[in-house]
């Protein structure tokens, strides 16, 4: 059996983007596509599960990361979403699930043999506790809480955020948890994201990493840092935290946290200044952080 740094687990999506001009573009996305990009990038043997319609397999020619390591699985429907941007800095937006995915199940991951389980996924109903608990037996699990805070309502699509019922039985068994600013306030109603940190690390999460629009904050219990985005445009902002996250995770495995936090933030900033996932590689992001981070002095 192949031995993998990391495996990512969700599912593609066929994205309507409409900006706040009403331009609308169509592209296929997914945190499972940006992660596994990001992670690739960085040197680190990538794999992924995914689900999608047999019509729909095209999209599998969106991944960056080689076709031997893409696991594919029938799925009823694909997931789709449509995404209005109201401001020219895609920070606010109104979501519209279209369809939705089949969701994973245990069988779906236990015969792969990897040092992280990254559950990347989109919607509420993705993934639930028992697949966490179950690959937490394997290996280190990493979650982004989106998949557990966005549902989308049954008769009209329309999708929402609200509280994971489930958090303090399951982020025990996360070793990283990445959420953005508004997620973290969510979870925990606080908005101050280093103390949304410390009380989510507080209810078991080992390693917490919240994202925002002007730089990234990592803590783990005893320590907390930032870094701050430093992207020139923001031509490639879809797949900004999911680029991170996956970043992160497959750094932390040989390096500090603060060098890992520098590392994708730099691999994100970079990122972002192009469409579509990262398609760089360790010395492109490497030359970005003597570029960019001049200050950091780390790699």
């Amino acid at each position: 059996m192949k031995k993998y740094d990391t495996l990512t687990i969700g599912h593609i999506s066929l994205d309507y983007n409409i900006d706040y001009l009403d331009n609308q573009i169509i592209e296929v996305g997914g945190a499972v596509i940006y992660s596994s990009a990001a992670a690739y990038a960085g040197g680190y043997k990538t794999a992924v599960v995914t689900k999608v319609a047999p019509q729909d397999k095209d999209r599998l020619n969106e991944f960056v990361i080689d076709k031997e390591d893409i696991f594919y699985i029938p799925s009823n429907k694909s997931t789709s979403i449509r995404n209005k941007y109201h401001t020219a800095d895609k920070e606010r937006r109104t979501c519209t699930c279209i369809s939705q995915g089949d969701p994973f199940e245990i069988k779906d991951i236990e015969n792969f043999n990897t040092n992280i389980y990254h559950f990347a996924g989109l919607i509420y109903g993705d993934f639930d506790g028992e697949i966490i608990k179950y690959a937490s037996k394997k290996g280190k699990v990493a979650v982004d809480v989106q998949a557990l805070l966005r549902h989308a309502d049954k008769k009209t699509g329309a999708m929402y955020f609200e509280d994971w019922k489930d958090k303090k039985e399951i982020l025990p068994y996360i070793d990283y948890l990445k959420t953005d600013a508004a997620e973290a306030e969510i979870l925990t109603g606080l908005t101050d994201r280093l103390e949304a940190a410390k009380l989510l690390h507080e209810w078991g999460a080992k390693e917490v990493v919240i994202t925002h629009n002007t730089e990234v904050l990592a803590y783990n219990g005893e320590e907390h840092y930032t870094c701050p985005i430093k992207a020139r445009n923001l031509s490639g902002r879809s797949g900004r935290g999911d680029t991170t996250f996956a970043a992160y995770i497959t750094e932390r495995q040989n390096e500090s946290m603060e060098k890992a936090l520098l590392w994708a933030t730099a691999t994100v900033s970079t990122k972002m200044e192009k469409p579509g996932p990262y398609k760089g590689n360790r010395d492109t992001i490497v030359d970005y952080i003597h570029q960019m981070y001049k200050e950091y002095n780390l790699y």
